[in-house]
């Protein structure tokens, strides 16, 4: 059975507890997250009190409309395959994502955002930070965006006019595991393979099945729409 974590962001810190079965949210409304195919990243109670800011959706990124990125699609799935296999420690934590991520310049906007501290985010939920840690590492970043909340990253797509629902090789995938259209409903992220033809796609994700990097099949259905990066040709 799939283990899932809640995970709650106070500024001192971040607090991850094993739940199994359904996703709770506290009463503050912390966000929900899981190392198994659920991921919403660190501190989400500061979208439940913007739930549809466009502002916050703007900042998942550094880029606008019109910039420009010398990257492909296939470039950026080559990267995300070679991690598959690579997995979190026991304590949810210990991966190059979540350590570039806290790292990172993101990191301390993304802080300021939802509260917390860089720290909070080497044990967090790293499906979102996956996706981001492959954007950087490839170039394609001002096209991918960066994010460790997946809301707010796919707000960052609609708010750039770049988010439908049509699955393209290369496109950034945004679930919701009850069917929801809702992307205040987004639980996790990866990275779209193809399109089965079938009701499915084939998918890269971070943070999936025991806490690793896997290629999965997924239903459409569970999925509340797609970011598009815009790739050189």
């Amino acid at each position: 059975m799939a283990k899932y974590r809640l995970t709650a962001a106070p500024k001192t810190g971040i607090t991850r507890a094993l739940l199994g079965g359904a996703i709770l949210a506290s009463a503050l409304g912390a966000p929900l997250a899981a190392n198994a195919d659920t991921a919403t990243g660190v501190a989400a109670a500061t979208a439940a009190r913007h739930p549809d800011s466009a502002t916050a959706a703007h900042k998942a990124g550094d880029r606008s409309e019109e910039t420009k990125v010398n990257v492909t699609a296939d470039q950026v799935l080559s990267l995300a395959k070679a991690q598959i296999g690579t997995s979190e420690n026991a304590a949810g934590g210990g991966t190059k994502y979540q350590q570039w991520y806290a790292n990172s310049k993101r990191a301390a906007e993304t802080i300021a955002r939802d509260g917390g501290n860089r720290n909070a985010y080497l044990n967090a939920a790293w499906c979102a930070m996956f996706v981001s840690w492959v954007g950087e590492q490839t170039g394609a970043r001002p096209q991918v965006g960066w994010d460790a909340y997946t809301v707010a990253h796919a707000k960052w797509f609609r708010a750039n006019h770049r988010f439908g629902d049509v699955a393209k090789p290369g496109a950034v995938v945004f679930f919701s595991w009850k069917g929801s259209k809702s992307l205040s409903d987004i639980q996790h992220v990866g990275f779209v393979v193809k399109d089965n033809q079938n009701g499915t796609i084939s998918t890269i994700e971070g943070n999936t099945g025991n806490g690793r990097v896997e290629e999965r099949v997924r239903p459409k259905s569970q999925v509340v729409g797609y970011g598009y990066p815009e790739y050189a040709a």
